[in-house]
């Protein structure tokens, strides 16, 4: 099970994938260079929390934090 930034990560190329948009077009909405985006979307590197918050607003999304569920022993 991924958890943090890497889950966060994957959510984020989730939504670009199903957003209807191109890279070119997202990177020109966000401000986030073209080449940053192709290189999330490979998994060859991360996000700036800056370039993240640029692309949320871009595809209309919101972050949040949250408190972890706790799991149970056992299960």
């Amino acid at each position: 099970m991924m958890t943090g930034m890497g889950r966060l990560l994957d959510e984020m190329r989730g939504a670009i994938e199903t957003s209807g948009k191109t890279r070119y077009r997202i990177a020109q909405e966000s401000g986030v260079a073209e080449s940053i985006l192709s290189r999330l979307m490979s998994g060859e590197r991360g996000l700036s929390i800056d370039a993240l918050e640029r692309l949320s607003d871009s595809l209309s999304l919101e972050i949040s934090i949250r408190p972890k569920r706790r799991q149970r022993k056992g299960r």
